[in-house]
């Protein structure tokens, strides 16, 4: 159950949009972040009931020699196996829920009313209802193209094949209630994210 009088606002878009470097510039500004791969990584920590979890369902192969998860071996199981990858995602997201809101509650106990939850697949994994509403980081097609090239270091059509395995930001837009066009420079995107701060956050939930 979430607490009143906090706002949660699910940060999503495609890969190479800069999400990352959006959610610092709220992050700096106040707001409290909580990243979803991150509390993806801390659901299957060793010990963890997450992981626990995982191997009785997929075997204690899927464990490093450590004790950790292995999760290129983990991978190899769910990436061609849709039901295998249903039964992973099964124990995963009340995992990531319940971290999610257990990092919620603690910021409204310290008088926190606004947190971003920075999550990539917000809208595939039809998860939106942990959230009060979506913002959507988008950028042109051949910005997204390039910053992906450069950042992953691929060529041209490994780029594309990548970005057209996602849904498309033009799709993803659809579900924004506040979209951020991260197309132009830092200096521009940051003048927009001041922009949205005052109108949204400010302005509007004082």
């Amino acid at each position: 159950m979430r607490p009143d009088g906090i706002r949660v606002i699910g940060l999503t878009g495609g890969i190479a949009t800069g999400k990352s470097s959006v959610a610092r510039f709220f992050q700096a500004k106040g707001a409290l972040v909580i990243d979803a791969d991150q509390l993806a990584r801390e659901a299957v920590e060793p010990d963890s009931h997450g992981l626990a979890e995982v191997v009785a369902a997929f075997g204690r192969g899927v464990l490093a020699p450590d004790g950790s998860l292995d999760r290129k071996r983990l991978g190899e199981l769910v990436f061609s196996d849709s039901a295998r990858r249903s039964q992973l995602e099964g124990i995963l997201h009340p995992e990531i829920k319940r971290l999610a809101e257990e990092r919620i509650t603690r910021a409204s106990a310290t008088g926190q009313r606004v947190v971003f939850y920075v999550a990539p697949l917000l809208v595939e994994a039809g998860v939106t209802d942990r959230v009060d509403e979506v913002w959507v980081v988008t950028v042109r097609p051949d910005v997204q193209l390039q910053r992906l090239m450069l950042r992953a270091g691929i060529s041209r059509e490994q780029a594309q094949r990548i970005i057209d395995s996602q849904m498309p930001l033009s799709e993803k837009e659809k579900y924004g209630r506040v979209v951020i066009d991260n197309s132009g420079t830092p200096a521009e995107t940051n003048n927009r994210l001041a922009e949205i701060w005052s109108h949204e956050i400010e302005g509007v939930h004082e």
